[in-house]
């Protein structure tokens, strides 16, 4: 690869600070369930607009497609200044549409990148994919860690109940935010349109994209897997944070759990893109990856309790972790399957993902406020039965007929 390609291949991880942000929405803006329910829109726009969003990438190129999703995340972020239901709603709309434009562009860019380095060092395909998506993740979710570190260190908990420090977090977030979108607009321009033809950059073509993944069994047998990896992700965010980590650790604390999710997140994320090299590899990993999170969730449910001491603030840290290296490996191989997979429409697989993660992140959201903690914890667990059965349905059906793909590549070069 050249230097601008390896510029634009690390985009994305200057985009997305908001996440430490996100994690905080259901306790910080609590009142009303404003927080909650502010994510809960996101996730809805998010889950529309992504079904376009791979026109509008196309449309703008890849930096002006990031610039324009930057000021998304920067409004959104200046709305928890003042938050009320003017400024939280609006900024939740227009974030959905611009971070749906981010992560289709940000997977198959990645991919586009991981495929040219491949074949210029005549590297497996499968392995490149693996690593890149592996370091990706990596230095992604290392802002959960410098995120809640920082919301760890600037967040009291007041006499009253209340959360001391919220202003002087978010104009941190927010300076953040617009450092990173000041360097963006320095970056390379730099697409793979030169590697498509004419008829790609049409609209129907596009538009063709995203219907036709749905008529591929594939796709149905691991869509239920993407709509899980979207329930965890906001289980984490909003019932884990208000229910496990806060009563234990008080408001303060919780950005310091998220910042041991983030830290194991970072650490299994490079581990196990590492150790991909295929549809088996993707197998083992995905499925210890669940089971992981499975004897999380029945702890959760049959024994956990708050206790006090050194335990009650060990139980909610390890609890974290956990989650952490679940969430590592369910984004890091579903990232590599999808680029395996479907190899001729990266971009209509990676837009049909994010439709089914943000709209289960949408859903959980809006439910939370209206079920209970174990309720919640057995959904969890449901999702995590159903995918598993229909991965392991696909990986036994379409095994074989990837080997001999595999094996024909490999006898290529």
């Amino acid at each position: 690869m050249d230097s601008a390609d390896s510029r634009d291949g690390e985009v994305p991880l200057v985009v997305d600070n908001l996440q430490p942000a996100q994690t905080l929405e259901s306790t910080v803006n609590a009142a009303g369930d404003l927080g909650t329910i502010s994510l809960g829109i996101l996730y809805v726009s998010f889950s529309v607009f992504s079904l376009v969003a791979s026109l509008v990438v196309r449309a703008l190129g890849s930096k002006n497609a990031l610039v324009l999703g930057t000021t998304g995340y920067w409004l959104f972020i200046a709305a928890n200044l003042k938050p009320s239901w003017y400024t939280m709603v609006p900024g939740s709309l227009y974030l959905g549409f611009v971070a749906s434009v981010i992560w289709v562009g940000a997977g198959t860019y990645l991919t586009f990148i991981a495929r040219s380095h491949a074949r210029g060092f005549n590297f497996y395909e499968g392995t490149v994919i693996g690593k890149f998506n592996g370091e990706f993740w990596g230095v992604y979710n290392a802002n959960q860690v410098v995120g809640n570190l920082i919301s760890l260190a600037l967040l009291g908990d007041g006499e009253d109940g209340s959360t001391r420090g919220t202003i002087l977090l978010f104009t941190v977030f927010l300076c953040s935010m617009t450092l990173g979108t000041t360097l963006i607009c320095f970056l390379h321009q730099n697409d793979n349109r030169k590697e498509k033809g004419p008829a790609d950059s049409s609209a129907i073509s596009l538009s063709k994209s995203v219907i036709a993944p749905l008529l591929d069994k594939r796709m149905l047998l691991i869509i239920h897997l993407f709509a899980y990896t979207g329930l965890q992700t906001a289980f984490v965010w909003a019932d884990f944070t208000k229910e496990i980590v806060k009563p234990a650790l008080g408001q303060s604390g919780v950005g310091g759990a998220m910042a041991v999710l983030g830290a194991f997140d970072v650490i299994c994320s490079v581990v196990a893109g590492r150790l991909t090299s295929g549809l088996k590899s993707i197998t083992f990993i995905l499925c210890g990856g669940l089971l992981v999170q499975a004897v999380v969730f029945l702890w959760l449910l049959l024994t956990y309790s708050i206790t006090g001491g050194v335990l009650g603030i060990i139980y909610p840290l390890l609890t974290a972790g956990l989650l952490g290296v679940g969430d590592a490996v369910l984004h890091t191989q579903l990232s590599t399957l999808l680029a395996l997979l479907f190899n001729h429409d990266t971009e209509g697989s990676f837009a049909h993902m994010r439709v089914r993660q943000s709209a289960a992140i949408a859903v959980i959201f809006f439910l939370s406020p209206h079920i209970s903690f174990q309720t919640m914890v057995l959904i969890m667990l449901a999702g995590i039965c159903v995918s598993l059965l229909t991965f392991l349905f696909l990986a036994l059906k379409v095994e074989k007929a990837f080997s001999r793909i595999v094996n024909a590549n490999i006898s290529a070069t």
